[in-house]
């Protein structure tokens, strides 16, 4: 699957992932990262190959260097706001990236939670909605759960990259 520049593109094309991303989509910012706490706890093992060896860490030093050097609440408000789509420094850094390096960053936020990541609070359960959409997520084929995962984290961060305009939109062929 080709990356799109174009965050308002889904990468998750069938109608069962896409009833994942919604359902996603429609959960508040700290159920957000409660799901994908739950998501990397459960499923960590087979999201782990699809998104280091396709991405490059050195692309991402704020995110998987500095960020690491905040407090916990600091990192905590930092993926609020990458989740928000906030326009700061590191949701920036976060958007400038790819889905494959973008996965990526979860992955080594997940791996460290409890260790140089906060780490979700022991009180925290998940709710109704967020058992609901990890069940969907489990019953998809890893490919399907692929794309939700690239079209969730997509769909982060901050950007001011428009794409480009089709011939069709622009009534233009492009030119050498």
């Amino acid at each position: 699957m080709t990356a799109s520049y174009d965050k308002n593109v889904s990468q998750a094309l069938s109608n069962e992932t896409q009833k994942v991303v919604e359902g996603f989509n429609k959960l508040d910012t700290d159920a957000k990262l409660g799901w994908f706490y739950f998501v990397y706890e459960k499923m960590g093992d087979s999201i782990t190959p699809a998104a280091p060896t396709a991405a490059d860490p050195e692309l991402a030093p704020l995110l998987l260097g500095d960020y690491l050097q905040l407090s916990g609440e600091q990192q905590l408000e930092v993926m609020r706001d990458i989740v928000n789509r906030k326009d700061t420094e590191y949701s920036r850094a976060y958007g400038a990236l790819k889905e494959n390096n973008q996965l990526l960053v979860w992955y080594a936020w997940a791996v460290a939670m409890g260790d140089t990541v906060i780490d979700i609070p022991d009180s925290y359960k998940p709710t109704g909605a967020i058992n609901d959409l990890l069940s969907q997520i489990e019953g998809l084929e890893f490919d399907e759960q692929i794309s939700v995962f690239r079209t969730i984290v997509n769909e982060m961060g901050y950007t001011n990259v428009k794409p480009i305009e089709t011939q069709a939109q622009t009534g233009k062929t492009p030119s050498l």
